[in-house]
């Protein structure tokens, strides 16, 4: 999918040198495409980093993708420039009277905190009921689905015992589900969570409609809406190295942290990482974009409602 970006976004040449196709907005500009509008509220530390996956997943279908990125007044990143958020993000404020074909609102390093302390909640939830009548879909990973869950349907979260970390086999609940066209009967995901959301919570709310779990890590993926909103729990976006880092930091700091799960060779760090998933990360992403933004967006997008 050629992807319109802002000129001199740094995720642009991180992705050429993986022969991803991108285009900035100079080229853009020069299809006459109507593209389909995509937002992101990032609410990672490592914004670029995160930009980086997302972008990666969104490339490479016939369509042209505009990305914006939005940002939030209530909180200030302290792991990212201020001159890249001031560059390439958008205060929500000055988008609220947009409209967009899909949204994806990412994790947060919050999660074992109680939903309502979180100094941001005021503002995110008013960014959740906006989506509801300003995006076609939009897609909550991590904490964003978590939060999103508890928001819109009461569902709680719980603390686990210790750290749901690793690669992890799915089955789709409904294989047939065009969420899943192409997928394997078994699926895997990353998974980097401290608490959890749970079946029987999702089950007993009729609006809800529950994709795909894991024996292992609990559930993944939720529907509501008729595929206006999905809940994705897991990281399917990250990238091969991502848990490696977040493993290596967190024995730096002297953490208490266990070796992830199904990830490196044989269980050795030392041998590297055994990728297998991002196959169907990248057909999570598609098609979403095709079935649930592409296929149900209107063509004039001032008649999302």
């Amino acid at each position: 999918m050629p992807l319109k970006l802002p000129d001199q976004l740094p995720a642009i040449e991180l992705l050429k040198q993986e022969n991803i196709f991108v285009m900035d907005t100079t080229r853009a500009t020069g299809q006459d495409i109507r593209p389909l509008r995509i937002a992101i509220l990032n609410l990672m530390p490592l914004k670029i980093t995160t930009e980086t996956d997302l972008v990666r997943l969104l490339s490479n279908t016939p369509l042209q993708v505009e990305i914006s990125f939005m940002k939030i007044k209530s909180h200030t990143p302290k792991n990212t420039p201020i001159e890249h958020m001031k560059a390439f993000y958008t205060d929500f404020e000055q988008m609220r009277e947009q409209r967009y074909d899909g949204m994806i609102v990412t994790g947060a390093p919050v999660e074992q905190m109680d939903f309502e302390r979180v100094t941001y909640w005021d503002e995110i939830t008013e960014i959740f009921d906006w989506a509801r009548t300003h995006v076609t879909s939009t897609l909550y990973i991590c904490w964003a689905a978590q939060a999103g869950l508890y928001h819109f349907y009461g569902i709680p979260k719980y603390p686990l015992e210790k750290k749901m970390f690793g690669i992890f086999p799915h089955r789709a609940l409904q294989p047939l589900h065009p969420i899943f066209r192409g997928f394997d009967d078994v699926f895997y995901v990353p998974h980097s969570r401290h608490t959890e959301v749970r079946s029987e919570d999702i089950l007993r709310v009729p609006a809800l409609t529950l994709l795909s779990e894991s024996p292992e890590a609990g559930v993944y993926l939720v529907m509501a809406r008729g595929g206006r909103e999905f809940f994705v729990t897991g990281h399917s976006e990250y990238s091969p190295l991502t848990l490696d880092g977040e493993y290596r930091r967190d024995l730096g700091k002297g953490l208490p942290i266990e070796m992830p799960r199904n990830y490196y060779v044989d269980d050795d760090p030392a041998k590297g990482v055994l990728v297998r998933w991002r196959a169907h990360a990248n057909l999570l992403f598609s098609n979403w974009l095709n079935y649930f933004v592409y296929q149900e967006t209107p063509y004039d997008i001032n008649n999302i409602q």
